[in-house]
């Protein structure tokens, strides 16, 4: 055969094998493609169908944006509806750090506009450095209208600073009502954790604020109410366009007290510049009436924010007016004491009313002597003369007879050395001592000579204003004791129902009328004849009473106390308790003023304005002063 032919056979079958490997090629894209097809039929199958729900969803999130709407707190009266704590709408100005290229310069481009104070900044510095930096923190609060249309004008030149309205709290007492009403203040991470472990942190979605102290913390879920939803339509830039539909807010209750303002007014102003601290309850009831500790602070400083300088100087000042003395100040009784050892000797059979002990100006034991107040003493003392005149000698004796385990068990009853359960947060407990007490505390014996000065309301004795004021007011009930509460009722800021906070007798003691009896007129002659009858002459109603002074440092056995010659943060506390009138008491109450010397001297005239402004109405004309 010719070559050519030989030739073009093979290039026939070779162009026919490359058809068909195209061919097949074809064939195998074509099921590839047509499987691609098949997936993304299936995918949007799934898409379209099964899944049409969730991202309907996504697509109505990124459409709808759904706004908390913080709800107003709950305002706080007095008995009488004077206001206490209420809140009042104002602009802010807030910036948001992560929108903001340089801080500082932003900061200063507002200052040109609006009043920045150096407080503010401080403020602002403080916040920055506890919060995350996508939120939005005041920078300067209450604007006025014309500063507002000042920011206005110049919005276009500060990105991430906005102009917002905000409920603000107001505390319009200042210092008076400070360490019970309390304050609120920032949010902060411990709470948001502790409002998650409860459940309660979706409520608070949109609030920056919560109870830091007294009432404000203590009744925080009854205060804060329920938080509304706003739902808006926004563009793709997220501007609102729409609202779509709104939940309002639920205000929170209002609370009304037993406090009386005025009453709070003339205590607070009884002390003058002087330190110390006043409980006043009804003994019916256990309705706090009065309940002041002195120096207080202004409590609006906290709302928004307090800067670090105010801390500092509120944290560092000698006087202490962050204390709560009356709820968490503990201090030895001193011969306010006295009237309850008096019922535990006669309680437990150690002592009669008409039984007299010898006095010559001391008592030996163990070799020490522990000394009278009065030089020479009071020769023969029963109960009564006892109280009267404040006899240490007869308590030191009586002290010795009881021991201190039968002291222990007979304060328990009054609540002396256990908190009293008021609705307030961070109540002490004080110090009754016993002898499992030091045991534990010290991991030491109790030596009996310890137990003399007990008598006294010395020696470890440490108790609060608030256990005194109950105890006294438990003594006034005959031995009825009501837990103590500052609010009255609860209202309802929709139904308008009261929840009233009910008595709450805690124990009777169920100790005999007629020790009752003997203790109540020597502490009636105490104030007619005795070492409170100077503060309470010409009283036209009835009080019982018993003056006390406490040491603050000990003084060497031999050594006598001259007030003069001790500094003045040395100088001994004066104390004084007591209840009006007596034949149907309606206020009991517990002074202490702090380094003040004798109870009769500096306690007693502050509580003689109390019961005269209680009692009868009568304005005090000007604060008590040292005679």
């Amino acid at each position: 055969m010719p070559k050519q032919f030989i030739n073009a056979g093979v290039e026939i079958r070779d162009a026919e094998q490359e058809l068909q490997r195209f061919r097949y090629r074809l064939g195998i894209l074509s099921i590839f493609i047509l499987s691609l097809f098949c997936l993304l039929i299936i995918r949007f199958i799934y898409l379209q169908i099964f899944q049409k729900e969730h991202y309907t969803t996504l697509a109505e999130s990124n459409r709808i944006s759904v706004l908390p709407i913080a709800p107003h707190r709950g305002v706080i009266v007095d008995r009488n509806g004077i206001m206490l704590a209420h809140n009042y709408s104002a602009y802010t100005l807030e910036i948001t750090p992560n929108k903001v290229e340089d801080l500082e310069s932003t900061i200063n481009a507002l200052a040109a506009i609006v009043e920045i104070t150096p407080r503010d900044r401080r403020r602002f510095k403080k916040l920055l450095g506890e919060s995350k930096r996508f939120e939005s923190l005041p920078i300067r609060n209450r604007l006025t209208d014309d500063e507002i249309a000042r920011f206005a004008a110049n919005r276009y030149r500060l990105p991430g600073v906005e102009a917002k309205a905000r409920l603000f709290r107001q505390y319009p007492q200042g210092d008076m009502f400070s360490h019970v009403i309390g304050h609120i203040g920032r949010i902060n991470t411990r709470e948001i954790e502790q409002l998650s472990d409860d459940g309660r942190l979706a409520n608070y979605r949109g609030s920056d604020y919560i109870g830091k102290a007294g009432l404000e913390q203590s009744y925080e879920q009854y205060l804060h109410g329920t938080t509304g939803v706003e739902e808006v339509e926004v563009d793709s830039g997220g501007r609102a366009v729409r609202t779509l539909s709104r939940s309002a807010p639920i205000s929170g209750n209002n609370l009304t007290l037993h406090l009386d303002a005025r009453l709070q007014e003339v205590a607070y102003n009884a002390f003058g510049d002087r330190r110390g601290a006043l409980v006043a309850i009804d003994p019916a009831t256990g309705g706090v009436l009065a309940f002041v500790s002195k120096p207080g602070f202004d409590p609006n400083l906290f709302v928004d924010n307090i800067d670090p300088q105010s801390w500092t100087e509120l944290n560092t000042s000698i006087n202490k007016p962050l204390l709560n003395r009356a709820l968490a100040g503990t201090y030895p009784p001193g011969s306010t004491f006295k009237p309850f050892m008096a019922l535990a000797g006669l309680f437990y059979g150690k002592r009669t009313p008409q039984q007299a002990i010898s006095d010559p100006g001391y008592f030996m034991f163990g070799g020490h002597r522990f000394r009278d107040d009065k030089e020479g003493g009071h020769g023969a003392v029963n109960l009564f003369q006892s109280l009267v005149v404040s006899c240490d000698t007869y308590y030191y004796m009586l002290a010795n007879d009881l021991g201190i385990d039968a002291i222990a068990n007979f304060m328990t009853l009054f609540g002396f050395g256990s908190k009293t359960g008021i609705d307030l947060k961070g109540e002490a407990s004080g110090i009754l001592p016993s002898s499992e007490w030091k045991q534990r505390r010290f991991k030491q014996k109790w030596f009996p000579g310890e137990t003399i000065s007990v008598g006294i309301g010395q020696g470890y004795n440490s108790y609060t204003p608030l256990q005194l004021a109950v105890a006294t007011a438990t003594l006034a009930n005959n031995g009825i004791a009501f837990k103590p509460h500052i609010v009255n009722h609860v209202e309802n800021i929709q139904t308008k129902a009261k929840t009233v906070i009910e008595p709450s007798p805690t124990r009777d003691l169920q100790l005999k009328p007629e020790h009752l009896e003997a203790v109540k007129q020597a502490m009636i002659a105490v104030n007619k004849e005795g070492t409170g009858s100077r503060a309470f002459i010409d009283a036209p109603y009835s009080s019982a009473g018993k003056t006390g002074t406490a040491q603050v440092i000990a003084i060497k056995q031999d050594s006598k106390y001259i007030e003069s010659q001790v500094a003045e943060r040395h100088r001994d506390h004066a104390l004084f308790i007591a209840y009006a009138p007596t034949e149907k008491p309606k206020i009991a109450l517990a002074v202490i003023v702090e380094n003040a010397g004798f109870g009769a001297r500096a306690a007693a005239p502050i509580a003689r304005l109390v019961l005269d402004y209680y009692l009868l109405g009568k304005l005090p004309k000007q604060p008590a002063t040292d005679e």
